[in-house]
């Protein structure tokens, strides 16, 4: 089967523009993921980072307000001996 040559270039071409095509549509679409895969991450980030801050305040709260409960205690004990320990 003889096909000409122009025939032969011309389906190549039509091979490349295809080809092209494709992968220049799936390109266009990975950076538009990406860039919603990376908002998605921040936002993920942050409320991470919120949640660990929150965390770190409520133990220092506490830990404040157990010193502070022990030194009163122990304050009052010093002014009144009579004072049971509890």
């Amino acid at each position: 089967m003889n096909v000409p040559k122009i025939q032969k270039i011309g389906g190549l071409f039509l091979a490349a523009a295809i080809v092209i095509s494709t992968s220049s549509s799936i390109a266009l679409a990975q950076n538009d993921s990406g860039a919603k895969q990376s908002m998605k991450d921040a936002g993920t980030e942050t409320k991470d980072a919120a949640k660990d801050a929150g965390h770190g305040i409520k133990q220092g709260t506490k830990k404040a307000y157990h010193k502070t409960k022990s030194e009163v205690k122990k304050a009052h004990r010093k002014m009144d001996p009579d004072t049971p320990k509890n």
